[in-house]
């Protein structure tokens, strides 16, 4: 990454048993998502000096008990955060402990039981302005999604169309990946059939909950020459806020801490927009797909509809977005999925899915007041 230290790689990408109601503990999930990392980057556990995890209450692990519990001999670091744009708030954290020294060879994790399968949990605690929302049902992300998807709509003229052509895409990715959940094609119509959620949000611009954990493995450049696959280094990053804790009350959510975050990760490097050939971008709602396309720069403001519209995401366009199927058919791993499927594209191992020739490529979590953004290369 420029400026700031040692060069950065991926070494190892993988996931645990990924379903509905696997029966598997938090901990059990998680040892399978790092023994699948290390398999496919070929790391050992010696070889692993840091640990970064992210997880919300109460499904969260500490993570230096991950070491004990992944017989991790000895760490130099670790990293637990209960806040942050999903995967890339460990990612990021991970990156940067190696960028600086701090640690060689850094396991990111992100942990997920799907909530209401495994009995109730805790009522959320609401300070500050959410103590005028959460008690009256309100402030819910389906519902700040809707809103979102309701005012790009009324800002920019778009039809609903807008959100379904970009859903019925990642469809067909899905429909190229063994691992997806759903892997049925769907038409613009059978997106436009299904019911409401939080109108104008339909169940087909959400994320498939899941039971998963999904790990990613960062090196050192020079410690990523001893494992098994081709390196991935990670070029730039960037965390963004947006100034309100409270984003229902934003002044425009077409324009969120996205556009911050974005704009400082281009900052630190020198590739341009116009470089990225393969995108992975959140969508645990699809408005926020839309939305980064234009925050990134793929597209200018307003554009992501004729983006989609004209097959630039799709199969064969010229910037391939959630070419797994995204969180929407693999399930909600939480961005995990988004820099794993960049990674192997850049690897060049995705098969019927792959974007030929790709050497650059970008993934982004998150929405609203706190997300995250990681550009990588092939080179």
């Amino acid at each position: 990454m420029t400026g700031t230290g040692r060069r950065v790689a991926i070494v190892g990408v993988g996931y645990s048993t990924v379903g509905r109601d696997t029966g598997l503990s938090l901990k059990q999930l998680i040892a399978q998502g790092a023994q699948a990392a290390m398999a496919d980057g070929g790391v050992e556990q010696a070889d692993i000096d840091g640990v970064a995890m992210h997880a919300f209450p109460p499904h969260f692990v500490p993570a230096y008990e991950c070491g004990a519990l992944l017989g991790l001999p000895s760490l130099k670091w670790t990293s637990g955060s209960i806040e942050g744009p999903a995967f890339l708030s460990a990612g990021i954290h991970a990156a940067a402990a190696v960028a600086s020294g701090t640690a060689d060879v850094v396991l990111a994790l992100r942990p997920m039981l799907r909530l209401g399968a495994t009995g109730p949990t805790p009522g959320a605690s609401a300070a500050g302005g959410r103590q005028f929302l959460e008690p009256f049902g309100a402030g819910r992300p389906a519902q700040w999604a809707g809103m979102i998807k309701q005012r790009m709509m009324s800002e920019f003229g778009w039809g609903e169309e807008a959100f379904g052509r970009q859903m019925v895409a990642q469809r067909e990715f899905a429909a190229l990946n063994p691992d997806a959940l759903l892997r049925e094609r769907i038409t613009l119509d059978d997106y436009m059939n299904t019911r409401y959620v939080a109108k104008p949000l339909r169940l087909l611009d959400c994320d498939y909950p899941v039971d998963s954990c999904g790990a990613v493995i960062f090196a050192t450049e020079e410690r990523a020459r001893d494992f098994a696959q081709k390196p991935v280094f990670v070029e730039s990053w960037s965390f963004g806020t947006s100034g309100e804790s409270d984003f229902e009350l934003a002044e425009d959510m077409t324009r969120t801490s996205s556009f911050s975050a974005a704009a400082d990760m281009w900052a630190r490097t020198s590739l341009t927009p116009e470089d990225v050939q393969v995108a992975g971008l959140y969508d645990g709602f699809s408005p926020i797909t839309l939305n980064w396309m234009e925050a990134l720069g793929l597209c200018g403001r307003g554009e992501a509809s004729d983006f989609v519209a004209e097959g630039n995401t799709s199969l064969g366009g010229r910037v391939p977005v959630n070419c797994d199927g995204g969180a929407t058919n693999v399930g909600r791993v939480h961005g995990v999925n988004h820099v794993a499927e960049v990674v192997r594209q850049l690897r060049g191992t995705s098969g019927d899915r792959q974007r030929p020739d790709a050497k650059v490529g970008v993934a982004a979590n998150s929405i609203a007041a706190f997300t995250a953004c990681m550009l990588m290369s092939a080179e």
